[in-house]
C-alpha cells in the first residue's frame, strides 16, 4: 500500500515485513513497451506494442540494451526511436483531452507529464535494472533528490553511507534539514555501523557501491537483509557500476538511482538521471514529486542516452579491462602511495566486489607522493587524460576530488573516509591501455 501524508509519498511498513516488491521483488514485466512511433489513429493514444519490441527476461542483457523499450514504428517502420521534441500533444476532442488528463485513458498531453521518447528510455532502464518501473529525470541529482524526498519528509531520518558523491552528501547534510528531516552517516561500511545509526524514525537507508571517489565496497545483500529486518527501504546509487556490472534489485535493494549522464550515456553529451523500482513506488512518484518539482529530462537528452545504452556493455567491459591494467601499473609505481581499485587483491572490499560484480569497474583513485602538490603535478602533466569532471565517457578523465566533486564535504570528514588533499581520481576510457599507461608514467616522472 502506498499513501500520502503531508504532501509526500509514504509507505505502509507492513510491505517490508511481507517481503513484498519493495525489497528485491522487482522484475522485468515491462521490458518491451510500446514503440515510440506515430500513433496510427488518435494522436493521444499509445500505439500497440510491436512484436519486435517485446523483450522478456529470457533475453540476455546485451540484447536488452539494444531492444528493450524500443521497436520499429508501426506507421513509418523507423528503427530508431523518434525524438518527440514537443512540449504539448493535441487531443482529438474535449472528451479525449479530459480523459487523458484524468488518467482515465492512456495518452500524452504535456512533456512534464510524459513523452514517448522519455518513456522508451524508462522502459529500457526498468528492463536493464530488473525492476517493474523507472523514471527518467533531468540529472543524476534530480533523480537522487526526488527519489529520497518520496520517502522522507518532516520529522524523518535517513541513514547514509559515509562515502558518497559530494552533491549527494550536500543534499543529505544541508538541504534535507530544510525540509525538517535529518541524516546520519554510518561510521564505516560494516553492517554494525549502519545498524547503530538506525532510529525509530528512520525512513530510508542510502548508499553507493563502489563509492565516489574512494571505491569503498558495501555488501549489497547484507545491507538489504539489515534494511529488511528493520522494515526500512534501501536505495543505491548504481552509477559507478551500471547495470552491466551489478543489478542491485536482484540482491534486495528497493530503489536504484543513476546519473545517466555517466556510463549510460557514455559520450559526455547528455545530462540525465534514472530512478528504478517497484511500480507501487514509481507511479506515485511520477505524479507527485517529479512532476511538481519539475526535474524532467528533455526528449533530445533521453534519445542521446538511449543511443548510448545500445553500446553500454561493449564500452563498460572495455573500460574495465583498461582500468585493471592501469591499477596494476599504479600499484607498483614508486611515486604512488596508495591505489583504490576493488580489482586489486589488497583492496579491503575485493572479495565482496568479486562476489557481487561482473567486473571491478573503470574508476580508480590514487594518492601520489607529495600530497596536494604531487597530485597537482600529475594533473598538470597528463596529455591524454582530460582534466575534466564527470565520468563514464569514452574519453579518459582525471580530476582532483577535494577541490571539485567533494569540495562541499568538510575536510575532517573527507580525510576520515580517505579523500586526502592529494587524491586523484581517474575515469578510464576506451583508448588503448598502453597509451594511457605511458601517459600516466610520464606524468609521474617528477
Amino acid at each position: 500500500m502506498v499513501f500520502y501524508r503531508s504532501g509526500r509519498l509514504r509507505r505502509d511498513p507492513s510491505q517490508f515485513a511481507r517481503g513484498s516488491l519493495t525489497h528485491g521483488g522487482c522484475y522485468s514485466t515491462i521490458a518491451g513497451g510500446f514503440p515510440a512511433g506515430l500513433p496510427p489513429a488518435n494522436p493521444m493514444s499509445k500505439p500497440e506494442i510491436s512484436s519486435d519490441a517485446i523483450m522478456t527476461r529470457q533475453h540476455r542483457f546485451a540484447t536488452q540494451t539494444v531492444h528493450a523499450g524500443e521497436g520499429p514504428c508501426p506507421v513509418t517502420g523507423a528503427l530508431d526511436t523518434p525524438i518527440y521534441q514537443s512540449t504539448t500533444f493535441a487531443s482529438a476532442n474535449s472528451d479525449d483531452m479530459a480523459a487523458v488528463y484524468g488518467d482515465e485513458k492512456p495518452g500524452y498531453m504535456y512533456t512534464r507529464y510524459g513523452n514517448p521518447t522519455i518513456r522508451a528510455l524508462e522502459l529500457k532502464m526498468a528492463a536493464l535494472e530488473g525492476c517493474e518501473g523507472a523514471l527518467a529525470t533531468a540529472s543524476g541529482m534530480a533523480a537522487i533528490s526526488s527519489a529520497i524526498l518520496a520517502f522522507v519528509g518532516s520529522g524523518d531520518h535517513v541513514v547514509a553511507a559515509r562515502s558518497l558523491y559530494g552533491a549527494a552528501y550536500d543534499f543529505l547534510n544541508h538541504l534535507l534539514p530544510r525540509y525538517g528531516a535529518a541524516a546520519t552517516f554510518a561510521g564505516s561500511a560494516r553492517m554494525e555501523d549502519f545498524e547503530k545509526s538506525i532510529r525509530p524514525n528512520t525512513r530510508l537507508i542510502y548508499f553507493e557501491t563502489p563509492s565516489n571517489p574512494v571505491l569503498e565496497i558495501i555488501d549489497i545483500g547484507a545491507l538489504a537483509a539489515l534494511a529488511r529486518s528493520h522494515r526500512i527501504p534501501l536505495m543505491i546509487d548504481n552509477t559507478f557500476a551500471s547495470p552491466v556490472l551489478q543489478r542491485p534489485a536482484g540482491l534486495g535493494v528497493t530503489v536504484v538511482v543513476h546519473s545517466a549522464t555517466k556510463y549510460l550515456c557514455g559520450h559526455g553529451d547528455a545530462m540525465g538521471g534514472i530512478i528504478a523500482g517497484p511500480e507501487s513506488y514509481i507511479t506515485p512518484l511520477s505524479k507527485s514529486i517529479l512532476r511538481d518539482f519539475g526535474g524532467i529530462i528533455s526528449p533530445f537528452n533521453a534519445w542521446l542516452i538511449l543511443r548510448g545504452i545500445h553500446t553500454l556493455p561493449l564500452r563498460v567491459f572495455a573500460q574495465c579491462a583498461n582500468a585493471q591494467r592501469i591499477a596494476d601499473f599504479l600499484n607498483s609505481h614508486s611515486q604512488v602511495e596508495r591505489v583504490n581499485y576493488p580489482g586489486l587483491p589488497g583492496h579491503p572490499g575485493h572479495e565482496i566486489a568479486e562476489a557481487q560484480m561482473k567486473a571491478f569497474g573503470a574508476m580508480i583513485s590514487f594518492e601520489v607522493k607529495g600530497g596536494y602538490e604531487g597530485g597537482k603535478k600529475v594533473m598538470d602533466r597528463v596529455k591524454i587524460f582530460a582534466r575534466a569532471a564527470s565520468l563514464g565517457d569514452t574519453r579518459s578523465l582525471i580530476v582532483h576530488s577535494a577541490s571539485t566533486s567533494h569540495r562541499a564535504v568538510p575536510r575532517e570528514q573527507r580525510l576520515a573516509i580517505g579523500i586526502s588533499d592529494g587524491l586523484v581520481r581517474l575515469s578510464v576510457g576506451v583508448e588503448d591501455p598502453d597509451d594511457l599507461i605511458e601517459d600516466l608514467d610520464q606524468a609521474l616522472a617528477f
